[in-house]
């Protein structure tokens, strides 16, 4: 199960909150650059790291994942780019949101 939400024109302040909760790295890949749009999917650590390749494969959006969320094995990953870019890969998440293969 995932959650999602997109950002449109992301204000200031939304975005320091963000860049507070990611890896330095992820903060100078960031650093200087305006974004149209940020996608937020909230879901488990294996399902994170297969809806972040399927966002970078779907569009030009850069992801990152935002730390310490949730307690509960729940992570979230943000994806920043323009607003065609979140919504190519907020529509390719959503698809593959399905059960594991059995």
């Amino acid at each position: 199960m995932i959650f999602t939400r997109t950002i449109r024109a992301p204000r200031p302040g939304t975005m320091a909150m963000l860049t507070r909760r990611m890896a330095s790295e992820a903060r100078e890949q960031l650093a200087d650059r305006r974004f149209d749009a940020v996608g937020l999917v909230q879901t488990n650590l294996p399902c994170l790291f297969y809806y972040a390749d399927i966002a970078q494969k779907a569009g030009n959006v850069i992801a990152v994942e935002i730390t310490g969320n949730c307690p509960q094995q729940v992570s979230t990953i943000a994806l920043f780019g323009s607003n065609e870019a979140i919504d190519a890969a907020m529509k390719e998440i959503t698809a593959a949101d399905k059960p594991f293969d059995k």
